[in-house]
Order: structure tokens, then C-alpha cells, then sequence
């Protein structure tokens, strides 16, 4: 499984980033088709809080692309709330089949 960090405009911490493969490798052990991760992290202007977003992009064969976007006050905050969405998706796509 390929996994891209994508920081737009600010250098991703080493903490960030070991938490974020934490949390994919979890989602790769409920899901082994999972082929490519594409994570991009984005500081929101106007400063405020809830200006932390994240985005997950996950290809998986069977049912293409799968997208999370999701904005909260901590990058870590928002990759779990992208993440359980990611998994809702993928629910939803094996109850399809």
C-alpha cells in the first residue's frame, strides 16, 4: 500500500506523521484491498478554531475512490473524524455486494 502526507504550506511534525501511519495501517488491516492513501493536511485561514482540515483519499480496486474531508481543532481530531467516515463508506460499499 502506497500512503502519500501531503502538508500544504506548514511542515508536518515527526508526532503527526507517526500518527497518522498509526491510524492508516489500522484501516489497511480491516480493508486488505486498499491500495493507495493520499493524506493532505491544510491550515484554514481566518485563524479561529476548528481551522485544522484534513483530507483522506483511499483507492481501493473494487469501489474506486473513497474521500473523507473533515475540519477540526487538531489535525490528529480531524484524521479520526475522517477516518470514521472512511470506514462508514467502506460499510456501505460491502453492503452493496
Amino acid at each position: 500500500m502506497d500512503l502519500r502526507i501531503q502538508a500544504i504550506h506548514f511542515d508536518a511534525s515527526e508526532k503527526l506523521v507517526a500518527f497518522i501511519n498509526k491510524k492508516v495501517d489500522k484501516l489497511t488491516r480491516r480493508c486488505a484491498d486498499i491500495t493507495a492513501t493520499d493524506v493532505t493536511l491544510k491550515v484554514v485561514k481566518p485563524e479561529t478554531s476548528l481551522n485544522k482540515e484534513a483530507v483522506i483519499k483511499i483507492t481501493v480496486p473494487q469501489a474506486g475512490e473513497i474521500v473523507a474531508t473533515k475540519t477540526a481543532d487538531t489535525f490528529e481530531e480531524a484524521i479520526d473524524l475522517c477516518l470514521e467516515a472512511i470506514e462508514r463508506q467502506f460499510e456501505k460499499t460491502k453492503d452493496k455486494k
